[in-house]
């Protein structure tokens, strides 16, 4: 028997990795977490941002002791016209021992209206107990009389648990690695910021997350006639340059992959252009300020304090441990107490 991970880090059916590249990092993360609860050879992966076939829905109905879906800003208030969790009513009557890790809101929203409230109610585990990223997911679930909910923030956050200040550089280093966000472009913004790290640092290093992203900062790049040295696209660049020995600190608008950088003990700052940074931080101290606050990013950059990072591992404890009868389940053993 099978634990079936609803996987945003896969792009379709066919298994094509995401466009964005912050779905791998979750994935990433998603992934270590799960191997040492259950072990990666009895985990299947689906999309989440396609629609699951009848083939795969019938997979998971008979192979599957339950079901996770595995981060990112999946759920919103009107599930019926933000699609990125690609499930219909229809789909949420078969698989209604859904698990959540790691998940959030997609934006500040009203109360989730009723089509939402249906297919939510329907499709999470009543049982099983929720892993959310922030508080504001968290609050906003039990408004559908979802109350088995607990904030153990984001897993790519986890290692963090094990690290203390003293880890964290405070100092500014020679170079600086920017990120921007294709689809919140602030273009006067974004040139003031790039300006100002031109000012700052010695060379300019950039990492096209999106889609999108590399084309944005060519373009920027242009206006300003300033050279900015352009990374490849793909998890394995960023790692790379991480790893290199490169003196860097992170600066951009990318949530996950500034907490890569600062996982692997680099000066990080990310710049908040909606609720997730702005709330994740609320939760956990992650280092984190509005991007229009030059003046805050300016004196960040010639020294800092260092991070305090705050999990709950007394909630990440709590919703692993659920899982204490299944660990590491045996390929050949059918033996659960599948969460209904």
């Amino acid at each position: 028997m099978k634990i079936c991970l609803l996987d945003p880090g896969i792009e379709n059916n066919l298994g094509a990795p995401s466009s964005n590249l912050g779905d791998l990092i979750i994935q990433d993360a998603v992934e270590r977490e799960l191997d040492k609860i259950f072990g990666i050879k009895n985990i299947t992966k689906f999309s989440t941002h396609s629609a699951l076939t009848k083939q795969e829905i019938e997979f998971i109905r008979n192979e599957c002791l339950l079901i996770i879906v595995g981060g990112t800003n999946l759920l919103s208030s009107k599930m019926n016209e933000y699609r990125q969790w690609k499930i219909g009513i229809k789909t949420a009557f078969q698989l209604k021992k859904t698990i959540l890790l790691g998940v959030g809101w997609w934006q500040y929203q009203d109360s989730p209206n009723l089509y939402t409230r249906i297919l939510l109610q329907t499709t999470l585990s009543r049982k099983g107990i929720h892993s959310v990223r922030d508080s504001y997911t968290r609050d906003k679930l039990p408004q559908m009389g979802i109350k088995n909910v607990l904030n153990t923030g984001c897993p790519t956050m986890w290692p963090l648990a094990e690290m203390h200040p003293g880890h964290f550089p405070i100092a500014k280093s020679d170079n600086v690695l920017l990120m921007l966000t294709d689809y919140n472009k602030n273009v006067e913004l974004d040139k003031k910021l790039l300006k100002l790290l031109f000012s700052k640092y010695e060379r300019v290093y950039f990492w096209p997350q999106g889609r999108y992203d590399a084309e944005y900062i060519s373009e920027l790049k242009s206006a300003l006639n300033i050279p900015v040295i352009i990374l490849e696209e793909s998890l394995v660049a960023l790692d790379q340059f991480i790893n290199s020995g490169i003196s860097f600190d992170y600066v951009g608008t990318r949530l996950h992959g500034g907490i890569r950088c600062l996982c692997s003990k680099k000066r990080s700052l990310i710049l908040e252009i909606d609720n997730r940074a702005k709330e994740i931080a609320r939760d956990t101290q992650l280092p984190t300020i509005d991007r229009a606050n030059l003046e805050y990013i300016s004196q960040w950059i010639d020294g800092s304090s260092s991070p305090k990072i705050r999990l709950d591992l007394t909630a990440i404890d709590k919703w692993k441990s659920q899982f204490s009868h299944l660990r590491k389940i045996d390929s050949h053993v059918e033996h659960c107490l599948a969460i209904h």
